[in-house]
């Protein structure tokens, strides 16, 4: 085993979505076991937030990341949410590289996107029409972030495979 991956969904998406099973296979293919936590039952809370219970996910994904991390290398992987709760863990769990998809640099209230300054790769479309590209480029350019910027929109529904070779090489370059 190389180390874990943990892989987290987005908003109103779920483990098996397109896109973190792409992710778990190319880490499969390269050794790396992975997990896919399942935050539907957070995302369906909307007396919390319109986006459910934020806080409650960075705590499942904090518990799970704590338990990793103490077996060995992790890599935290996510997309929109996802991403975000990904970033914030890795400032309180050692973490070996960030994989974001689609990430939130700023969601109204709550606290803007930071993360720990390891090796990070970030996919994130021209088109996205929830967050802007040139957010992302601000967020990545003083992190020196590996960004990959395509013609899609939000879901990327499009760049699923390149998605994916983006993380294998992330994963082969720790």
């Amino acid at each position: 085993m190389r180390g874990h991956c943990i892989l987290s969904h987005g908003f109103e998406s779920g483990p098996d979505a397109t896109k973190v099973t792409a992710l778990a296979e190319a880490a499969e293919r390269l050794g790396w076991t992975h997990e896919r936590p399942d935050y539907t039952d957070l995302d369906a809370k909307r007396e919390v937030s319109e986006l459910g219970d934020v806080p409650a996910r960075l705590q499942r994904l904090l518990a799970l990341a704590q338990a990793a991390a103490a077996r060995g290398p992790l890599l935290l992987a996510g997309s929109s949410l996802g991403a975000y709760v990904s970033g914030l863990v890795s400032l309180q769990v050692p973490v070996a590289g960030l994989f974001l998809m689609a990430p939130p640099v700023r969601m109204g209230e709550a606290p803007a996107l930071d993360a720990a300054l390891v090796p990070t790769s970030i996919l994130h479309g021209w088109n996205d029409e929830l967050i802007p590209a040139q957010q992302v480029v601000d967020w990545a350019h003083p992190r020196r972030a590996r960004l990959l910027l395509v013609d899609d929109s939000h879901r990327l529904s499009a760049h699923v495979a390149a998605s994916a070779d983006a993380f294998a090489e992330l994963l082969r370059s720790l």
